[in-house]
């Protein structure tokens, strides 16, 4: 089933930059495979989908919220959150509250699939692929510790990925851990 899969690369890669005990919000967070990996490092999760299986796949991991995000009233009002994780998702409409979702020193972690990708595969419609740059546009305020745009192969897919914490006023972003060519 989708989701129930290994986390990604890129959110392994990067999830050193949580803070210790800092609170996730997975959104479209499907069977959890993001949930399990902060909640087994320490982290209170939350996720978000539409879907009651998966709400009832993640509740034992945290806090599962189940929402229609596109359709209905976003749930997390007035909330910050120390990291935002999107993976395999985009509904344009929602960027500007993930984005505001993310707390002060926090960290956004998304990866979705760009244009190019109707080229290897699904999805293919353009209202489901990142063009290039958007990623980045969204993110406008949050500094960018990492960004990727290109092809990926096994899967083969074309993806747009970004690392970006909210600074705190005054507060210098800590360096990378990894080598910046670390596959992950």
């Amino acid at each position: 089933m989708h989701g129930s899969e290994a986390p990604s690369a890129w959110v392994r890669r990067w999830s050193h930059l949580v803070p210790t005990g800092g609170s996730v919000l997975d959104v479209a967070c499907g069977q959890g495979r993001h949930l399990r990996w902060f909640a087994q490092r320490g982290h209170p999760v939350t996720g978000v989908d539409r879907s009651p299986e998966a709400i009832a796949a993640v509740q034992p991991l945290g806090r599962a919220v189940l929402a229609d995000i596109e359709n209905g009233p976003w749930p997390f009002d007035g909330e910050r959150f120390d990291a935002v994780v999107v993976t395999n998702y985009l509904w344009r409409a929602l960027l500007p509250r993930i984005v505001d979702s993310v707390a002060e020193g926090g960290l956004l972690l998304y990866e979705t699939f760009a244009a190019g990708n109707e080229s290897v595969g699904k999805p293919s419609r353009p209202d489901f692929l990142l063009q290039p740059g958007e990623l980045l546009q969204a993110s406008q305020g949050l500094h960018v510790v990492a960004y990727e745009d290109g092809f990926c192969d096994r899967p083969e897919r074309f993806v747009q990925r970004l690392a970006a914490v909210r600074k705190r006023p005054g507060t210098p972003v800590p360096p990378p851990r990894y080598p910046l060519d670390a596959t992950g």
